[in-house]
């Protein structure tokens, strides 16, 4: 073997060497000889592969390791850091992995190996995919993203080779996505430094200036800075407290984003110390509290027992500002137990499993509770892109915490409403959910909630959500369930529709759906290419398909005189399909006419949308339409109950208080008023328009006729644009 060979093999295998020096300090042997044999593999595997900077390959798959080897992760997890490009790089595959190392580990590497056999349109149809994936493996193994977050993390620290753009690309993902859930899996060393290392690729002159900025302000206030560790120090020394007192860095792109989002200068920024108390129980956080408290004067509004209340992410500590030295102090006070979940997380399940922990424990409930609803928000999203947008509005957020009438809390995004609450506990909560009470009082569900409130969820039979709900949640799962539940919906009522149709069409052939058989309805529906014959009743309702070109297919034989058979009963017959008014998202009313029971009205079939209801009259229906297949004529149903929405124009003299005068005649008649415009004309007379909501042609008489009893009333009339 060549010289220059034996040396790039010594330099390869001295790569090891420093992950054994890190790994062996909480592994047995053993262990560290399988994370051995996992490195020999992927040495092999990935030989006469190099990066970007010129590395050989096998440098990155070590650095990851020994970014886990760091948090203290087991040996299963550095196994697949070592493995983690073998299935999507090289000619190994998974069972190459399971027979050799066994399936936990190779279901770990596919998990964190990208999509490749597929062609995507575009990059974020890709990400979107790949991120799908990725949370389906981190269902089954948390430690799945735990080997793809510190994958990330080497991939930015060695960014520079990469083109421009590329590297762009890498950092607005990793902010969007990647920092994010190392945050709300707890995992706060890596998620500081992949919003740095994000923040310094996409503004790297703004980088450039706040770190220059921090390193000579930390010099000008080394003093202020010793003197304030000094007297705490001293503090907790005179009563006894066990504590260690460090300075705490803000860093750059937390100063950044406040910069940006508060609007506030970089010195208004880095006006406060921080530092932070590390002790050994949670009793001591409250005496140190306490005694921080008496040494400096607490600003008010401005503490936090995340102790009592965790954040999603397992995070506890308490948090206090103090004014001190003309200057604002903040502090947390955590144990070390709740030092070592801020920083590593998740991750510190692994670290700590032989060791009892409720703390631990606690957040690893919490972990597999937001994976889980991960999995809900993933079944009920329409895509992939769907699901991810799910997510990120779950991953950005500030909370407020809120009780159940039990008493028990729950941790919901700023902004969230009784709707989100109730999808919270439950789907099928949310689903039936019809009003709230808040603090024991009936209140409006589109109102946000406030921190301590007891939120109370009424529901009832029968109930269903409203598109409108879209509006104002704001949590991944209160939109992906809407979202699901009216889809569902949606389609449903589209089978529905696209029966009836395809029935009045089928009466024009002298046949009934009842008389057509299976196979032949399952041949058509093969024929235009659909999974089945209720889809294909689906794409009727939707518009998407002629219910009389269906029915000639579905009865062939009669196929010559079809056309004329159809257009002959429309003219004299004129079959038609019944309506209630309320059939719900694939039936509409034009804005145009408002069509109300009474009307004779006739239904275009609108693609994608379903049925959009006209009056027959309406000016806006071409006559090319009105004689087409796409339009089909309706009857009202005669036990009709719902109120409809018309526009009447009123003419009338002007005077004091008519305006009153006109709302009370609609009262009086059982009108609703939706909306009143008034248009001046002259000094004597006004127009004014007005929207009323009715039951019928019937109901709309008597209000009109209650209307025109007015005296100042000169003329009335509905308008139809």
């Amino acid at each position: 073997m060549p010289v220059d060979e034996l040396v790039k093999k010594d330099s390869e295998l001295s790569l090891f060497d420093g992950l054994r020096s890190q790994i062996i300090t909480y592994l047995d042997e053993e262990k560290v000889d399988l994370i051995e044999q996992a490195f020999l593999l992927a040495r092999k595997a990935h030989e006469g592969q190099y990066r970007h900077s010129g590395d050989p390959y096998i440098v990155h798959p070590v650095a990851v390791a020994r970014i886990l080897a760091n948090m203290g992760m087991d040996y299963q997890s550095l196994m697949a850091a070592l493995l983690h490009d073998v299935i999507e790089d090289t000619e190994y595959g998974w069972k190459d992995l399971s027979d050799r190392f066994g399936d936990t580990v190779a279901n770990l590497v596919e998990g964190v190996s990208k999509l490749t056999q597929i062609e995507f349109r575009t990059k974020a149809e890709a990400q979107a995919e790949n991120f799908q994936k990725m949370a389906l493996a981190m269902s089954k193994d948390i430690r799945v993203v735990l080997v793809k977050l510190a994958d990330r993390l080497h991939n930015m620290r060695t960014l520079g080779p990469l083109t421009y753009e590329k590297r762009r690309r890498v950092a607005a993902e990793t902010l969007d996505i990647y920092a994010p859930i190392a945050n709300r899996l707890g995992i706060n060393t890596i998620r500081v430094e992949l919003e740095d290392l994000g923040f310094a690729a996409l503004h790297p002159m703004r980088a450039k200036y706040i770190r220059k900025a921090v390193e000579k302000l930390r010099g000008n206030h080394k003093e202020i800075i010793s003197e304030i560790k000094r007297r705490l120090e001293s503090t907790l020394e005179q009563r006894g407290l066990p504590g260690t007192i460090i300075g705490r860095e803000k860093h750059l792109n937390s100063i950044y984003q406040k910069m940006k989002d508060k609007r506030k200068s970089f010195h208004e920024i880095m006006d406060v110390y921080a530092f932070r108390i590390i002790t050994d129980t949670e009793d001591n956080c409250y005496r140190i509290l306490g005694a921080a408290h008496s040494l400096y004067k607490p600003l008010p509004g401005r503490f936090k027992d995340y102790i009592a209340m965790p954040k999603a992410n397992g995070y506890q500590s308490l948090h206090t500002t103090l004014f001190g030295m003309h200057v604002n102090i903040e502090i947390q006070i955590r144990t070390n137990d709740m030092e070592e979940i801020a920083n590593n997380g998740v991750a510190s399940h692994w670290m700590y499993k032989n060791r009892s922990s409720t703390a631990i424990s606690a957040n690893q409930l919490r972990v597999d509770k937001w994976v889980k609803g991960l999995m809900q928000m993933r079944e009920h999203a329409g895509d992939s892109l769907e699901f991810i947008e799910h997510v990120k509005i779950d991953l950005f957020k500030d909370e407020v915490y809120v009780f159940t009438p039990k008493g028990r809390i729950l941790e919901l995004p700023a902004g969230a409403t009784a709707v989100d609450f109730a999808y919270a506990i439950h789907t099928d909560i949310g689903n039936a959910c019809v009003a709230c009470r808040i603090n024991r009082n009936l209140s409006s569900l589109s109102a946000p909630l406030v921190s301590g409130q007891t939120v109370e969820v009424i529901t009832g039979p029968g109930a269903k959500p409203s598109p409108a709900w879209l509006d104002f949640v704001v949590t991944g799962r209160a939109k992906s369930g809407i979202r699901h539940f009216l889809n569902h919906q949606k389609q449903s009522e589209s089978v529905d529709l696209g029966k009836m149709l395809i029935k009045r069409s089928l009466k024009s052939f002298g046949k009934k759906l009842s008389e057509i058989s299976q196979e032949q309805r399952d041949r058509v529906a093969s024929h235009n290419q659909v999974a089945n014959f209720e889809a294909l009743l689906e794409q009727i309702g939707l518009g998407n398909r002629m219910a009389f070109i269906v029915a000639r297919q579905l009865v062939p034989d009669e196929g010559g005189n079809a056309q004329q058979q159809e257009i002959s009963l429309t003219n004299d017959g004129r079959p038609s399909i019944t309506i209630q008014g309320t059939e719900g998202l694939v039936l509409t009313f034009a804005h145009c006419c408002k069509p109300i029971p009474g009307d004779h009205i006739l239904g275009v079939m609108d693609q994608g949308k379903g049925m959009v209801i006209h009056s027959e009259s309406c000016s806006k229906i071409p006559s090319k339409i009105a004689d087409s297949m796409r339009c089909v004529y309706l009857n009202w149903a005669k036990d009709i109950t719902d109120e409809f929405s018309v526009e009447l124009k009123v003419e009338l003299e002007r005077q004091r208080g008519i305006i009153a005068e006109l709302a009370g005649a609609v009262t009086m008649a059982d009108g609703n008023i939706e909306r009143i415009g008034v248009e001046e004309q002259n000094a004597k007379l006004s127009v004014i328009s007005l929207t009323i909501h009715v039951q019928g042609r019937q109901h709309l008489a008597r209000v009109m006729k209650r209307i025109k009893s007015l005296r100042a009333v000169t003329s009335i009339s509905r308008v139809r644009h």
